[in-house]
């Protein structure tokens, strides 16, 4: 399997620099030959293709980022001409795809912003049936704590009358 990893990876990394998407992965898989896309459909690499989001090349490099399932993703990076395999951290991933626009940064500060303290009290989706129903999530969480006790309404009253509603009724 080894081989037909190797093939179809050198595939993509003779695209030359740029990020390809899932369908642009795929592409790349379904023209190598029948007998090796079998060997790759049937073993562990298969899943890892079927899960594939984007592929980020920047010679030798091929980087891929893999979501397994619903809010789980995963990084890696292969060397082609080396043959060595890097799982990554996302921002190693996010690092290595701003080489393709910037070039290597070459230990120059870059500006990082981090926006994490800003959604910590944000709540976050923990099922599944969840993700990809944002709105329905934060109405029922909304709901949930406006209406949880008596004191929790004293916010939505305050508002009421600071914009006078009721007068203008």
């Amino acid at each position: 399997e080894q081989d037909e990893i190797l093939a179809l990876l050198s595939r993509i990394e003779g695209k030359g620099k740029g990020i390809l998407q899932h369908h642009q992965v795929i592409a790349e898989f379904e023209e190598i030959p029948e007998e090796s896309r079998q060997k790759l459909t049937d073993g562990a690499f298969g899943e890892v293709l079927r899960s594939t989001q984007e592929a980020i090349v920047l010679p030798p490099w091929v980087a891929l980022a893999v979501r397994p399932r619903p809010g789980v993703w995963e990084y890696l990076r292969v060397n082609v001409h080396a043959l060595v395999v890097e799982v990554l951290q996302p921002a190693e991933y996010l690092h290595f795809k701003e080489e393709l626009v910037d070039g290597s940064s070459n230990g120059n500060f870059v500006l990082e912003l981090d926006f994490e303290p800003f959604t910590a009290s944000f709540p976050r989706p923990t099922l599944n049936k969840s993700i990809g129903n944002g709105v329905q999530f934060l109405n029922r969480h909304l709901s949930a704590k406006l209406f949880h006790d008596e004191e929790s309404l004293h916010p939505l009253l305050e508002f009421l009358r600071l914009h006078s509603v009721m007068e203008r009724h």
